[in-house]
C-alpha cells in the first residue's frame, strides 16, 4: 500500500514538473519572437525607461558605437606586459628583478 502512495506522489510531482517545463518553454518562445528593434524613445532621443549608464553619453543620448574593442596580440606580447606589470608592482621582490 505504501508503494502505491509513493508512486502516486512521484507521478503527481513529475506531471507538475513537466507542465511547468512546457509552460516555461512556451513563455520563452513567445518572448524570443517579440521584436525589440523599435526602441521606446521620447523627445531628444532619450529613453522613457532607465537604461544602463554605460549605454548613454554625457548628454544622455544613446551611444551607437561598439562598446568593446579587442586588440589581437601574441602570447609573447601578453607575457611581456604581465611581466612588466608584475615587476613594477610595489610587492615585487628584488630577486625577481635580478633574475633577468
Amino acid at each position: 500500500m505504501l508503494h502505491l502512495l509513493y508512486i502516486l506522489a512521484f507521478t503527481t510531482l513529475a506531471i507538475v514538473a513537466v507542465t511547468n517545463l512546457i509552460r516555461s518553454l512556451i513563455t520563452l518562445s513567445a518572448d524570443s519572437q517579440r521584436s525589440f528593434s523599435q526602441m521606446p524613445v521620447s523627445n531628444g532621443g532619450r529613453f522613457r525607461g532607465v537604461p544602463h549608464p554605460e549605454l548613454l553619453d554625457e548628454a544622455g543620448n544613446f551611444v551607437n558605437e561598439p562598446l568593446l574593442v579587442m586588440k589581437s596580440m601574441t602570447v609573447e606580447d601578453a607575457r611581456e606586459q604581465l611581466d612588466a606589470l608584475y615587476k613594477s608592482s610595489p610587492g615585487a621582490t628584488n630577486e625577481v628583478r635580478d633574475e633577468e
